[in-house]
C-alpha cells in the first residue's frame, strides 16, 4: 500500500504518471517530492494540464 509520500498520480488528459520517487526533472522538481507538495503552479510536463487533472494511481 502506498502512503501519500510515495503515491503515484496519473494525468487523465495524457496518461503521464507523476512518480514522487522520480520527481520531475523537466520542471526542477526533486526526487522524493510528494504530489501534495508540488508547487501550485506545477503542471503536467507533457500536456500542461493542471494538478486537478491528476488522479491517484492505484
Amino acid at each position: 500500500m502506498n502512503d501519500d509520500a510515495t503515491k503515484k498520480y496519473i494525468c487523465v488528459n495524457c496518461g503521464y504518471i507523476y512518480d514522487p520517487a522520480q520527481g520531475d526533472s523537466m520542471n526542477n522538481i526533486a526526487a522524493g517530492t510528494p504530489f501534495a507538495s508540488l508547487p501550485s503552479e506545477w503542471v503536467c510536463p507533457i500536456c500542461y494540464a493542471t494538478q486537478d487533472m491528476f488522479d491517484p494511481l492505484d
